[in-house]
């Protein structure tokens, strides 16, 4: 791999948010840097571990995350660049921003982001959702010591003058584990910068040392809530590297580009839908999964333009028993994403508008709006494993004989990666040059 750090997933996500008057009066410039001491405000309820939250529930949240996903990865699908993004990490922390949201931003929002539940329905959802992917890991740790780590982590930054509303620090105590963090935006916004940036370097183990550049802080900042996932897995099966050879990769444009192509002939899985191919790669913890899929020649651009959640689960669906011989690429490549046009496509339109966003479960008033979402994230993948990490800024801040089948992944092709029990999509990309 690229580097010697464990294999593993990594996703970020921040969201900040700016007051409406305090946005419009600041001036550029730079606060002083240094270190902030941490102060928590926080709800004296403790997280709720047992949500009462129904199966007809969870599935209406995990079908809605899949929906938002498929709709977002083809808006940013629009070039022929490779694509990589962490749909779970984006819901989970504008789940915590709709928190705040009411009247039109509020429903814009659901709408957007296809949140199928009402809120009070919602949120302990999405609690219940983020038990049930980490609840087999701590067992599984104790008993085979083996490597795979999933944590998933939220934490509220605010100013530490500004008032919010005990309800809406209420929802977020017990549904998302989240205290507020106070630091200093208005005097010291470059010292909460590093401080923020500093939490995300950590919880990502150093592979997004800075989220947030000099400049996207500002004295006007109000609130950031910041979600971090850390996955870390091998697979079940690793590559055997001395298959890893020099092969070809034809890309759309009838070019082709040598690369080094990974091998491996095993009793797995294959499944196929009007020709469309999927060949599941299982981790050491089989309640995760990362599925390759492989459109027809000459149809990547007509399947991916009308991609959704029930065709993947359908896919999903006709995996089979098979021996696969398969050959794949060893990649590694980046991703960067300004959101807020994508999701103004998607109809979310007012939280971006001062004076109009409706953001007053947050803080009682209609001050807050959302000035800026970037999304940056980063994947490798080699005969070990998988490495990724994704950071977003909001700134407002399978006993039958098997059948055989062979694969080459030499052409454009999608990957997600999901967990089992759920399936709930963590991350989504697709490769169009290995070499890029």
């Amino acid at each position: 791999m690229a580097s010697k750090k464990r294999n593993g997933f990594v996703a970020i996500l921040l969201v900040g948010l700016m007051t409406a008057a305090a946005a419009m009066s600041a001036c550029g410039g730079s606060g002083p840097g240094g270190s902030l001491p941490i102060a928590e405000a926080r709800s004296d309820n403790a997280r709720i571990l047992e949500p009462q939250v129904t199966d007809a529930d969870l599935a209406e949240l995990v079908q809605g995350n899949s929906t938002f996903a498929f709709v977002l990865y083809r808006l940013l699908s629009d070039s022929d660049e490779n694509l990589f993004f962490s749909p779970y990490s984006i819901s989970a922390a504008l789940a915590m921003t709709y928190a705040g949201a009411r009247t039109e931003t509020e429903q814009e929002m659901a709408n957007a982001l296809s949140f199928l539940l009402p809120q009070e329905r919602l949120h302990p959802g999405f609690n219940a959702l983020d038990l049930a992917l980490t609840e087999k890991i701590e067992l599984r740790e104790n008993q085979t010591g083996d490597t795979f780590q999933l944590n998933i982590a939220n934490t509220i930054w605010g100013e530490q003058t500004y008032a919010f509303l005990p309800e809406f620090l209420d929802t977020l105590a017990e549904n998302y584990g989240a205290g507020l963090q106070l630091v200093d935006f208005i005097n010291n916004f470059e010292a909460a910068r590093e401080t923020i940036n500093a939490w995300v370097s950590d919880q990502t183990e150093e592979r997004i040392p800075e989220l947030l550049e000099k400049g996207t802080v500002k004295p006007s900042t109000r609130i950031a809530l910041t979600n971090a996932i850390f996955f870390n897995a091998c697979w079940l099966r690793p590559f055997d590297p001395a298959e890893t050879r020099d092969g070809t990769f034809h890309l759309l444009d009838g070019s082709e580009v040598q690369t080094s192509m990974m091998h491996r002939g095993e009793r797995s899985g294959y499944g196929e839908v009007d020709g469309v191919e999927i060949v599941p790669l299982r981790y050491e913890d089989f309640h995760y999964g990362m599925y390759a899929i492989l459109p027809p020649e000459g149809e990547f651009e007509t399947f991916e333009s009308s991609i959704d959640a029930e065709q993947i689960e359908a896919l999903i669906d006709s995996v089979g028993d098979f021996r696969v011989d398969l050959t794949m690429p060893k990649f590694e490549f980046d991703s960067s994403f300004d959101l807020p046009e994508t999701l103004k496509e998607l109809g979310m339109v007012s939280a971006f508008e001062p004076f109009v966003a409706d953001l007053s479960g947050m803080d009682g008033t209609q001050d807050l709006f959302i000035s800026q979402i970037v999304h940056k994230a980063f994947v490798a993948v080699d005969e070990e494993g998988t490495e990724a990490a994704a950071a977003t800024g909001v700134l407002g801040e399978v006993t039958s004989s098997p059948g055989h089948a062979e694969v080459a992944l030499n052409r454009p092709f999608l990957f997600l990666i999901r967990h089992e029990d759920t399936g709930t999509i963590l991350f989504l990309g697709r490769v169009m040059d290995p070499t890029a």
